[in-house]
């Protein structure tokens, strides 16, 4: 593998680019278990491993939301650190760090659900899972650009003319995607339709905003299909081009401005 790593994104060439990427687990690890086995991957030793030397990379927001947040975190985890994975930042992510790290951030859109669970463990156990979810946070990066930069992954939004830079407002986009400053009666932002101009080479795959279906836009597709809303788990087989889902249970009430699978 070669690697240029900047400090906040990575630019990775390997010599078989064959990678699966996973949409917004949100805590649904029956699910995330059970889209895993429909790749293909296997049991190994630490982690999970395909049999073709595939890799598993998230789009972030692994945890929060859904019942089983911490068995999701320690899967990840346990892939970066055995299995070659990767796990792009999201938001809930990066508040999952910032609590970590002792900074005051409110316990709310799913965060409760993962402390909640936290703190139903034994300190000694609480304070390993804080470490190695600290330590494996910081080996990642906001985004990463693969296969000779024909492939982006981030959580929110990745302009064209950003690939490649970064600063704290290319941060914020891949964090939250692009928004006007504007909030809703429930608090979220109102988005603004990135993808929708997006004129860059490199195809991205991201997730953060619930859409019905996985729809190739302008070189670009959104991989959150809601699984914690009762919608879909969805994976991208790369280079292949092909979607896979699993159906995932209603384990939280839906408020976005998108439209979860019926």
């Amino acid at each position: 593998m070669k690697e240029r790593r900047e400090r906040n994104f990575r630019i990775l060439e390997f010599r078989e680019n064959k990678f699966d990427i996973v949409g917004d687990v949100h805590g649904c690890y029956d699910e995330l278990m059970e889209l895993v086995e429909k790749l293909g991957y296997e049991k190994g030793d630490g982690c999970y491993v395909h049999p073709e030397g595939r890799k598993l990379i998230s789009v972030g927001d692994v945890a929060d939301k859904g019942w089983k947040n911490l068995d999701c975190l320690n899967f990840w985890i346990d892939q970066v650190n055995n299995g070659g994975a990767f796990w792009v930042h999201g938001n809930h992510c990066n508040k999952l760090y910032r609590y970590f790290l002792g900074n005051r951030v409110h316990l709310s859109h799913g965060l409760e659900n993962t402390v909640a669970e936290l703190e139903k463990l034994p300190k000694e156990e609480r304070m390993t899972l804080r470490n190695r979810y600290m330590r494996c946070y910081e080996s990642q990066c906001f985004y990463l650009l693969l296969d000779r930069k024909k492939l982006a992954i981030v959580h929110g939004g990745l302009r064209a003319e950003n690939i490649g830079k970064f600063s704290n407002k290319i941060r914020t986009v891949c964090l939250y995607g692009e928004t006007t400053g504007v909030f809703d009666e429930n608090g979220k932002p109102e988005r603004l339709d990135w993808a929708a101009e997006y004129d860059g080479e490199p195809f991205v795959v991201y997730g953060h905003t619930v859409v019905e279906k996985p729809e190739i836009i302008n070189n670009t597709v959104d991989i959150d299909q809601g699984c914690v809303y009762g919608g879909y788990l969805t994976a991208l087989r790369y280079p292949e081009m092909e979607f896979v889902q699993v159906r995932g249970k209603k384990y939280a009430e839906y408020s976005g401005g998108g439209k979860v699978p019926e």
